[in-house]
């Protein structure tokens, strides 16, 4: 297999998947443009995963932001963590993978994920959960983004991954269509668990995309809350903030 792949390699040399330069491996990313985005893996929030300004960082690593902080009892994950910032540059290769059949960025994405999850992991993860598609968009896309995130993390961890146990069960308007306030509406009591036996008293990790406003992961988060799991968590790929 590793002569065959040489062999594919040498006809078509692997290209960065955002500017398309040759590269020597099969890597993902040239070098170049990883430098260009914008990581979250300095001094976050404790609770949210929120970058801190540096007066706020300092040793303790525990530290929440003013939001969560206010709203320290309202908050129902226990983590989450984002991998990189989602900007006018790390946005070409969220668009790629999620709109544009883009699917094997898949692993490289994954390996990001756990990265940036890694305090995360070290609570003990007992299941993973994608954030689900309404069946009439899957269709329409052809496969979950989320669902392809959580499968090769799944992989990386030896962690069992759940696919079929959260639903979307109302069809709602894409949250991009939405403001702030609309979002929030939009996605109401619009997920639920098929099997939520499975799920008490685990601690529960659920995978999407992109965080903005963190309505879809709430909304997800109260399904699963339902449910009484010892802990939900969630990991994202990259995180907007406004």
């Amino acid at each position: 297999m590793s002569f065959i792949k040489d062999i594919i390699n040498f006809i078509l040399p692997p290209r960065c998947y955002m500017c398309e330069k040759v590269l020597d491996e099969d890597k993902g990313i040239c070098d170049e443009c990883i430098s260009k985005i914008e990581f979250l893996n300095k001094a976050v929030c404790y609770k949210c995963g929120a970058p801190l300004f540096e007066q706020e960082s300092n040793e303790n690593k525990k530290i929440l932001c003013g939001n969560c902080l206010r709203h320290k009892n309202k908050i129902i994950f226990r983590m989450i963590r984002s991998a990189f910032l989602y900007d006018e540059f790390s946005k070409k290769l969220i668009l790629d993978f999620k709109f544009y059949d883009k699917t094997d960025l898949a692993p490289f994405l994954a390996k990001m994920l756990y990265v940036a999850g890694k305090d995360v992991f070290a609570e003990g993860i007992d299941i993973i959960i994608p954030v689900p598609l309404h069946y009439t968009r899957l269709l329409k896309r052809r496969y979950n983004q989320s669902s392809l995130l959580a499968k090769e993390l799944g992989n990386i961890t030896n962690i069992e991954v759940d696919y079929k146990n959260l639903i979307k069960r109302k069809k709602t308007k894409a949250q991009v269509e939405c403001n702030v306030n609309e979002r929030l509406i939009n996605l109401k009591d619009a997920f639920s668990l098929k099997y939520p036996e499975k799920l008490k008293g685990k601690k529960v990790l659920l995978i999407d995309d992109v965080l903005t406003t963190g309505s879809t992961l709430n909304e997800c988060a109260k399904a699963i809350k339902s449910a009484k799991p010892k802990s939900i968590y969630s990991l994202t790929l990259s995180r907007s903030i406004s």
